[in-house]
């Protein structure tokens, strides 16, 4: 039902094809991490990055796919990541949303990097903390109501709010403060990660206030029409809108620091 809304609403918008997103956290996926995501992805438009991935990974999609790629590290993530091409502190050509607002295609997105503070790893933050970056942001997005006549369209974070889909151990209890971002400032969209999926009955979609939340755990591909933000979206070229892309990217090929369909681990150290 869903889907069938969201075809209807590309036609309406006048777009040939679905506008969508590929997001991806917390684990590696060996079709992705392969050529073959290049056919499997062929229409997705933009990448989203959630945390606890490897940079190497990131580049890989974002080079291969050639398309825009935002991300939020995780709490697993690395200061500095080594390669055959390098060190890097974050995925050579992709964009770090943490603490900023920023727009593609007419989407108004921004993100948070980070857990709750559970030891003395980076990438951990107190609730106190977490309440200093989303006040920081506050000035942007009212900025954003002033000129575009909203707040924001689409929030990245690693971890979820607190009580929506996080769970009770330290490691994974989610943020009071982003419970209030979705209320005061509600975005559409919500994409998060942090919390692993198990079971196939796991729920992966839940609503707070006026917020849908996405938690893509391995991997989702959100079709933008079935969140009705397809009308936020100014393509040059409707018709043709898998040709939105990053170009100039730097070349990454695959490296084996983690096995395929290996996971960062996310218990308490």
């Amino acid at each position: 039902m869903v889907e069938a809304k969201g075809r209807a609403e590309c036609r309406r918008q006048g777009y040939t094809s679905a506008v969508k997103i590929l997001a991806v956290s917390d684990k590696i996926i060996p079709t992705i991490y392969s050529a073959a995501v290049r056919e499997q992805f062929a229409d997705v438009s933009l990448v989203i990055g959630c945390g606890d991935l490897p940079y190497y990974y990131l580049e890989y999609i974002l080079t291969v796919l050639d398309k825009p790629l935002f991300f939020v590290r995780g709490n697993h993530a690395n200061l500095v990541e080594y390669g055959p091409l390098g060190e890097r502190r974050g995925p050579w050509g992709a964009v770090d949303l943490h603490r900023h607002v920023m727009q593609w295609n007419g989407l108004l997105i921004a993100g948070f990097e980070g857990s709750r503070r559970y030891n003395q790893g980076h990438f951990q933050y107190t609730d106190r903390e977490m309440w200093s970056h989303v006040m920081h942001m506050v000035p942007h997005l009212l900025w954003n109501k002033l000129i575009h006549g909203r707040y924001l369209d689409l929030l990245i974070t690693h971890s979820p709010p607190y009580q929506v889909g996080d769970a009770d151990d330290p490691a994974h209890i989610g943020f009071r403060s982003y419970r209030w971002f979705l209320e005061r400032f509600r975005p559409r969209l919500m994409i998060h990660g942090h919390i692993h999926i198990y079971h196939p009955k796991t729920p992966w979609q839940r609503r707070y206030a006026q917020t849908d939340l996405i938690n893509c755990y391995g991997y989702q591909v959100v079709n933008l029409a079935d969140y009705g933000l397809l009308e936020r979206i100014r393509m040059k070229d409707k018709a043709d809108v898998k040709t939105a892309s990053g170009a100039g990217l730097r070349t990454s090929q695959p490296q084996s620091l983690l096995e395929p369909d290996q996971e960062l681990g996310d218990a308490p150290q």
